[in-house]
């Protein structure tokens, strides 16, 4: 049985939420995809700035269904669960925010060997994403069928981390980068699968919302 099945209006902010994250992992993914074939430019800024409006929209969003859960003394029992998850959805947002500014501030220089597992890595980060928003999505409708994503959400983290591991294992086998500059591609290894894992981190506490909403 759906959470808010008397209150249609939050239900569609917390859709308009949900499709705000999903939407900004999307444009991400786009972005990295232009800063790996052109490195930093326009079409690159042109994605981080949708980026910043969908954070923005998702923050409001956010806070006024915190407002109505409060003010509208809505579902009592699981708002502290809700609002939670918003929270570390949100968390998620900033993340993928905060990574493209890393790369339009301090312009990684990535060398042509590196591209395809860089590529890979988002690809990985992105489907984690997709894939915990699937499972949120489902929390608030039918929360019986929650773990018919969650497991999507795993799969793509340990994914993550293994194709993280390996571009580590590469870059600092290089003797011809300074270390420095593997220091710095270590860096924005790390920021890429720093969104799988927190979308793992966050299918976690959702895991436990869930238990909850069935006993």
């Amino acid at each position: 049985m759906a959470l808010f099945r008397r209150t249609k209006a939050l239900e569609n902010e917390i859709d308009e939420f949900l499709d705000k994250l999903s939407e900004s992992a999307l444009v991400f993914r786009q972005a990295i995809e232009l800063y790996l074939s052109d490195g930093p430019g326009a079409g690159f800024d042109e994605k981080l700035r949708q980026v910043n409006e969908l954070e923005s929209r998702a923050d409001q969003l956010r806070r006024g269904i915190e407002t109505q859960l409060y003010s509208q003394t809505l579902i009592p029992e699981s708002r502290g669960d809700v609002l939670g998850l918003l929270e570390n959805l949100d968390s998620i947002l900033n993340l993928l925010e905060g990574t493209l500014w890393g790369f339009s501030i301090e312009t990684p220089d990535i060398p042509e060997e590196f591209v395809k597992d860089y590529r890979g890595l988002t690809e990985m980060a992105v489907l984690s994403v997709e894939a915990i928003v699937m499972a949120s999505r489902a929390f608030f409708r039918d929360h019986e069928t929650v773990g018919d994503h969650m497991y999507k959400v795993m799969f793509y983290e340990k994914e993550a981390d293994k194709v993280s591991t390996k571009l580590k294992r590469e870059i600092f086998g290089q003797a011809d980068l300074h270390l420095s500059h593997k220091m710095h591609l270590k860096s924005f290894t790390e920021h890429i699968d720093n969104v799988a894992d927190k979308a793992e981190d966050v299918a976690d506490r959702l895991s436990i919302y869930a238990i909850k909403r069935s006993i």
